[in-house]
Parts: C-alpha cells; structure tokens; sequence
C-alpha cells in the first residue's frame, strides 16, 4: 500500500535543499537518509534521500541526482509516496493511518447514521473526516478528541459526539448584538 508522507515546498538555499510539509507522523523513518520514494507525478521519480536536517523547525531533504536551486525548484508541489505494509499499524495506539479510517461508517453515540468516510483532509490545524451521507451530501468532522470520542476498527465506524449544527441544522446563535437588539424592543415596549 502506498501513503502519501511529504510534499515537496520551495527550494532552499542554492545546493538543492527543498522544505517539505510532512504528512506523517514517522519522519524519522519515513523520510530518512537512503529511503526511496515514489512520487505525484511519478515522472519526477523515484527519489532517494540524501540528506535531511532540521532548519528553524522546517525539515529540508536533499535528493540524490538534485545538486542545485533549479533542480530543486523543479521538484516543488511533488508528493512523495512511501511503500507501507497494509497490515502495519502507527506505533501509539491512538494513531491512524487514513486508510485505515477510510470506509469507516461514521454513527452518534445513541447510534443515529451520519455517513461514510470517504477522505481525510489534513489541516495545518487538525485533521478532518469528509463523510459522505446517505443523501449524497457531505459533513466535515473534525477529528478531535472532543469529537471523535471512538474508532473500532474491528466494528468499522467511527462514533462521535457532534457539538449542535455539526451534522444538523440545530444550532445555537447567540450575540451581544441579538441581545441588544432584544433589550432595546423591550425598553421601547416599556415606553423607556
């Protein structure tokens, strides 16, 4: 099974360093020295890594073959693609990879449908499941533990607690201003 692990960014320096957005929770075995990636548009691999080393909290990989900016630039937006055994599970237990929550049947804890899902999107901030419903439509849950409060692999869904106007249209609105507002009507109603 192939997962998607890094893109490639813009170029760094002049020797062929390119920054990349990490895409896995293993770097450190993923995009390590001597690893072979397979690449999005495969045409620009596969690439091995030559080097890789930490620069004001950004990961920077140097390629073999890649030895300057402009053979570096040509890489920027790839993604790099590791071989994964479909069986391997993330070393914490409260880790997954997304095929692994692709398909899942998205249910609330009293047991109500939401839906399938069908991608996991990967926010700087969070990561969120796109469950398709029933309807064809689509809900964004973000999966978060205040949320997602189980994953049975096993049972194969996901159960979640959705805060009101997550899956539905039952939320709350509140503001200073519909306050006000409702102040206002009452003291002209009490002839203020």
């Amino acid at each position: 099974m192939q997962l998607v692990v890094a893109r490639i960014g813009r170029a760094h320096g002049i020797k062929g360093e390119v920054t990349v957005e990490v895409r896995t929770d293993e770097p450190e075995s993923r995009l390590a020295p001597g690893a072979v990636l397979a690449t999005d548009p495969a045409s620009t691999g596969p690439l091995t890594i030559a080097t890789g080393r930490v620069h004001s909290g950004r990961l920077l990989l140097r390629f073999e073959g890649v030895t300057d900016r402009t053979g570096a630039e040509a890489l920027r937006n790839t993604l790099l693609i590791a071989d994964v055994d479909p069986e391997e599970m993330p070393e914490d237990e409260d880790e997954y990879y997304d095929h692994q929550l692709i398909d899942l049947d998205v249910i609330t804890e009293d047991g109500t449908e939401v839906g399938r899902i069908t991608e996991i999107s990967h926010l700087p901030s969070q990561d969120l499941f796109i469950v398709e419903r029933p309807d064809g439509s689509e809900v964004l849950i973000p999966f978060v533990e205040e949320i997602v409060s189980e994953i049975d692999l096993e049972e194969q869904r996901a159960v979640i607690t959705p805060p009101p106007g997550l899956i539905d249209d039952r939320a709350e609105i509140a503001s200073a201003r519909d306050e006000a507002s409702e102040g206002s009507a009452r003291d002209e109603d009490e002839g203020a």
